[in-house]
C-alpha cells in the first residue's frame, strides 16, 4: 500500500511539471487561452495524483501512537507492583503511565502531561532529552528542599516492549535515609568527640589525683566523687540526646499520620516535671482548654513540651510562673491552613535579639556557664526543630532582655 501511494505521487509529480513545461512550449504557437486551460488541467491531474489518500492519512496518524502512545493493559498491571516511583514516557516526552509510588512525588495526575510539567529538576529533563535522542542509559542524582530536604536517584532508559512499542523509563529512587545515615554518622563523631572532651578530661584529672597525694584525704575524695559523679551524668544525658537526635533526623522525611490530643500530651509532660520546678518554686499553669487534635507521633511531640517546659523552668524566674496557652489559627497558603498552637511562656531574664535565630543550632547556648551547671546540653531546642521538621510544623521564638520568652509551637490540625 506504501509502495503504490510512493508511486502515485511520482506521476502527480511528474504531471505537474510536464504541465508547465507545455504552457511554456506552446504558449507562442497556440491562443493563449487553449493554452492556460491545457495547463490547469495537467496542473490538477498532478495535484490530485500527489496528494495522499484517506487510508494513508488514516494510517500516517495512528502511527505514532502505536509506536509510543500505547500501552498494553497487562504491562500497566505489571509496572503498577514495583514499589518505587516510575514513569513511563512515549517519544514525544509525555507520561503515558505513573505507579501508585510515583504519587507520593508527583501528583496523582501526571499522566497525559509533559515530563517537564511533571518533575521540574533541570538534571533529569536533560538526561530524558538525551535518551530521546538515541543516547545510552543514564543515572541522575538529584534532590528537593521542601518540605525538607530529600535526595533521589533517577534512572533513565530506553525500554522496547513486546507488542508495545517503545518507551522512556523514569524510575526513581530515594536515597534520602542513606543519605542521612551518612551524614549523621559523621555528624555523631565529630559532635560527640567536641563535647565528650571536656567532662572525660576533669574525669581522668581526678581520678589521677585520688591515685596521687589525695588518696588518705577523705574530704576531697568525696568531693571529687560528687564532681564526678555530676560530670558522669552529663555525659549520659549528651549521650542520650545525641542518639535521640539521630534518631528524629533519620526518621525526618517520614510525616506521621496519626492524631493526638495536645492538651493531653502537655499535661502529661507538665505532670512528668513538675517536682524539678518544686526547688526554685515555680508553678506550671495549664491554661484550661477542650481538646484539641493534631497530626503527629505522641511519643515525640511529649518530648517536645518536655523540652520548652523544661528549658522555662530552668531559665525562669525563681518563684515565678511558666504558663502554657492553646489555641487555634487559620494560614493563608500553605498545604496544612488550620494549625494548633501551643505557647510556652516563662519569666526568665528574656534572650539577646541577635541570639534567637541560633537557638535551635546544635550545642548553641546564650549563657554556656549557666547551661552546663543546670545539665543542659544544647541539644533541646535542636531535638524540637527536627522533630517539627517531621510534623511539618514550626517554631516561633519571642523574647526580649528582661520580659522573659515565649515559644509557640504551631501544628497541623488533624482533619
Amino acid at each position: 500500500m506504501g509502495g503504490t501511494g510512493a508511486r502515485a505521487r511520482f506521476v502527480g509529480i511528474a504531471t505537474v511539471i510536464i504541465g508547465f513545461g507545455l504552457i511554456i512550449a506552446v504558449f507562442e504557437s497556440m491562443a493563449p487561452a487553449m493554452a492556460a486551460v491545457i495547463g490547469m488541467v495537467l496542473l490538477s491531474l498532478g495535484m490530485f495524483l500527489a496528494m495522499p489518500r484517506e487510508s494513508e492519512r488514516r494510517n500516517a496518524a495512528a502511527a505514532p501512537a502505536q509506536e509510543s502512545s500505547t500501552m498494553p493493559v497487562a504491562t500497566r498491571k505489571v509496572l503498577e507492583c514495583i514499589d518505587e516511583p516510575l514513569l513511563v514516557l512515549d517519544f514525544a516526552g509525555r507520561v503515558v503511565f505513573a505507579n501508585s509510588a510515583s504519587h507520593a512525588i508527583f501528583s496523582g495526575d501526571s499522566e497525559r502531561k509533559h515530563i517537564s510539567a511533571v518533575l521540574r529538576t533541570p538534571e533529569v529533563l536533560e538526561a530524558v532529552e538525551r535518551v530521546l535522542n538515541g543516547g545510552p542509559a543514564e543515572n541522575v542524582s538529584f534532590g528537593s528542599l521542601v518540605p525538607v530536604q530529600r535526595y533521589y536517584r533517577a534512572y533513565v532508559a530506553r525500554n522496547t516492549m513486546e507488542a508495545g512499542g517503545s518507551f522512556i523509563l523514569v524510575q526513581i529512587r530515594d536515597l534520602t535515609a542513606l543519605r542521612r545515615a551518612e551524614e549523621l554518622r559523621a555528624d555523631f563523631v565529630a559532635n560527640a568527640s567536641h563535647e565528650l572532651r571536656t567532662p572525660l578530661a576533669a574525669v581522668s584529672g581526678f581520678i589521677d589525683t585520688l591515685r596521687g597525694h589525695a588518696k588518705d584525704d577523705a574530704e576531697a575524695r568525696e568531693r571529687f566523687l560528687e564532681i564526678m559523679s555530676i560530670e558522669a551524668g552529663r555525659m549520659g544525658r549528651l549521650i542520650d540526646d545525641l542518639l535521640s537526635l539521630t534518631r528524629i533526623e533519620l526518621n525526618e522525611h517520614n510525616p506521621p499520620i496519626g492524631a493526638v490530643d495536645v492538651v493531653a500530651v502537655v499535661r502529661d509532660a507538665a505532670a512528668v516535671l513538675g517536682p524539678l520546678a518544686e526547688p526554685d518554686g515555680i508553678t506550671i499553669r495549664i491554661a484550661a482548654h477542650e481538646s484539641l487534635r493534631v497530626v503527629g507521633d505522641s511519643d515525640e511531640l511529649t518530648q517536645v513540651f518536655q523540652n520548652l517546659i523544661h528549658n522555662a523552668i530552668k531559665y525562669g524566674r525563681a518563684r515565678g510562673e511558666v504558663r502554657v496557652n492553646f489555641g487555634a489559627a487559620e494560614l493563608q497558603g500553605g498545604r496544612n491552613p488550620r494549625q494548633i498552637f501551643v505557647s510556652v511562656v516563662d519569666q526568665g531574664e528574656g534572650i539577646p535579639r541577635e541570639a534567637i535565630p541560633r537557638l535551635t543550632e546544635r550545642f548553641y547556648r546564650v549563657d554556656v556557664k549557666r547551661s552546663r551547671e543546670r545539665g543542659g546540653t544544647g541539644l533541646g531546642l535542636a531535638i524540637v526543630k527536627h522533630i517539627l521538621n517531621r510534623h511539618q510544623g514550626r517554631l516561633a521564638i519571642e523574647s526580649a532582655p528582661g520580659e522573659g520568652s515565649t515559644f509557640t509551637v504551631f501544628l497541623p490540625a488533624a482533619p
